[in-house]
């Protein structure tokens, strides 16, 4: 009996030691899981930086150097400085020749597999999309992720109609078709075997431009009119 109660006394001496051990290796997983994303994320963050500048160049052909912009309150354009963070960026994209090539533009949505992060490419001058590109996707191999890499859909986005009405907003919003129905400029033709990833993506495009266009159409405007009065009164002085 004696010894009985000695080994009931032990266990629950061995139990907290156990305890103990696990609670210190968990703090210490942690500290280690922390400090490692401590250490890489400066890296991180600069590949993405990185990836995003190639990005733009490609959604708009002809880009020599880049701008990012904000937006404030009023809904105008802002220039961002090193430690500004905006709710919203936006990046203009310049030729050699300091002429406006188009916006650049960010958006995201649900896709198959999970959230798909893109890039497009805007001429305000035409109001059509001249670009686009996949950031982020983890669409099936082989299926989903042909959004990134089949050309007949990528050829899409070189000359897709967002053009505005008289009221300022899109005429028509953009959607993806089957492949082979596309038959208006603001449709994308759809990939099959992919297509609720080609769906995805026009549902992102569709919703983004809606928002986006709009807002981009008219900043863009209100430039082109004050370098216009200030080419007239350089011209008058």
């Amino acid at each position: 009996m004696k010894e009985a109660a000695d080994i009931e006394m032990k266990k629950p001496s061995g139990n907290t030691k156990m305890l103990r051990a696990m609670l210190v290796i968990g703090i210490i997983s942690a500290l280690l899981i922390v400090l490692a994303f401590e250490l890489t994320l400066p890296r991180v963050q600069k590949l993405k930086a990185e990836a995003l500048e190639k990005a733009i160049f490609k959604v708009l052909p002809g880009t020599v150097s880049t701008q990012a912009f904000g937006i404030n309150t009023k809904g105008e354009f802002i220039e961002i400085e090193n430690n500004d963070k905006p709710a919203s960026t936006y990046y203009a994209g310049y030729n050699e020749n300091e002429k406006l090539v188009g916006y650049a533009v960010e958006a995201a949505g649900q896709g198959y597999a999970d959230i798909i992060r893109v890039l497009y490419g805007y001429n305000p001058n035409e109001q059509i999309l001249i670009g686009f590109q996949v950031l982020e996707s983890k669409e099936t191999p082989g299926l989903g992720d042909k959004i990134e890499k089949e050309q007949r859909f990528l050829d899409n986005f070189k000359a897709l109609d967002v053009s505005l009405s008289n009221e300022g907003q899109l005429k028509n919003k953009v959607v993806t078709v089957k492949q082979g129905k596309k038959q208006k400029a603001w449709e994308i033709d759809g990939i099959t075997g992919a297509t609720i990833s080609s769906r995805a993506i026009g549902n992102i495009i569709g919703t983004s431009t809606m928002e986006v266009i709009p807002m981009l159409f008219n900043n863009h405007k209100m430039m082109d009119d004050i370098k216009s009065t200030q080419k007239q009164m350089d011209i008058h002085e």
